[in-house]
């Protein structure tokens, strides 16, 4: 798909979707996904090879119908962004409702600044716009740079328009301005179960090795501030649900490196706790595990080059 085109259809998205009454959106956020697995596309197979480690045990007929489920939950996420600007506060209020709170709120009152991070679990653009609109509070987070640039734009204006201040992921400026705003006592939000550089940390993640970002962790470490991980999942209400867990702490033993790598790895059990409860909730269309980016025959079991669409 090219650039240009790729970035008219996200504009339709943003233009078109969010005027739709809310159960048109649900219904035809439910169909594209319908579609999308019965193509058994490259993201399809990559989804249910990534759910064949979350649910080892699980026959070829229930991984079928969680992938079914986990495109159906992708494009919830994608309907629900797309109508999030024109969501009214009440509605933001009310479309998000977490678990153990307090661990935020008692952080942020202690004034050490927090790092909440989050797998690629239901919508955590949702849960964002949440916490600046029911908790007044704001804060700053990080995004891929995408192609075409203009795409970029697109992602960087709607985010900031539901209050978040973004960053590049790239150019090198991002960790420093995010260690201040945690020394000014602030909060910084990081999506942070896929590495996207070439310095994460090897973790263990159902049983088998992938890399995940030191950022996180070093940020808690080198500032003080509290890392709490997030988990997020979808019932069958338009209500989603969440839960921000106990600060993970850094350990009083070790290397810098080495606080980090154990942090993480604490980090990524957390994680993976919260996608085996709600494996359809996990977005996850690309490759993770380690065993998946090294070389394959042509034709063995994860050869496939899929991607997915990565979501920002």
């Amino acid at each position: 798909m090219s650039e240009k085109l790729t970035d008219a259809l996200y504009g339709l998205g943003w233009s078109t979707v969010k005027k739709l009454p809310e159960p048109v959106a649900v219904a035809l956020g439910q169909r594209i996904a319908d579609l999308a697995w019965k193509r058994r596309g490259k993201g399809v197979l990559r989804l249910e090879a990534n759910l064949a480690r979350v649910v080892p045990d699980a026959s070829p007929r229930r991984l079928a119908e969680l992938s079914r489920a986990g495109m159906r939950s992708y494009l919830r996420y994608w309907m629900e962004s797309f109508r999030l600007p024109a969501w009214s506060e009440r509605r933001v209020r009310g479309g998000f409702d977490p678990e153990g709170l307090h661990n935020l709120t008692d952080g942020l009152a202690s004034g050490r600044g927090v790092v909440l991070a989050l797998p690629h679990l239901a919508n955590w653009d949702l849960a964002g716009a949440w916490v600046t609109t029911e908790l007044g509070v704001p804060f700053t987070t990080v995004a891929e740079r995408l192609k075409p640039e203009s795409l970029y734009d697109r992602f960087v204006a709607y985010r900031e328009g539901l209050g978040m201040e973004v960053l590049p992921h790239t150019g090198g400026s991002a960790f420093g301005t995010l260690a201040r705003r945690l020394r000014e006592g602030g909060l910084v939000c990081l999506v942070a179960d896929r590495d996207l550089s070439a310095s994460g940390v090897e973790v263990k993640f159902f049983g088998e090795s992938a890399k995940m970002p030191a950022g996180p962790a070093i940020l808690a470490a080198r500032t003080g501030a509290l890392l709490l991980p997030v988990t997020l999942w979808y019932d069958a209400s338009p209500v989603m649900r969440g839960r921000v867990h106990p600060p993970i702490e850094v350990p009083s033993m070790g290397t810098s490196a080495e606080q980090a790598a154990a942090m993480t790895q604490e980090l990524a059990d957390v994680f993976a706790s919260g996608i085996a409860e709600h494996p359809q909730d996990w977005h996850m269309l690309q490759r993770l595990w380690l065993a998946d980016l090294e070389p394959r025959p042509a034709g063995a079991p994860g050869a496939d080059d899929s991607s997915g669409t990565e979501k920002p």
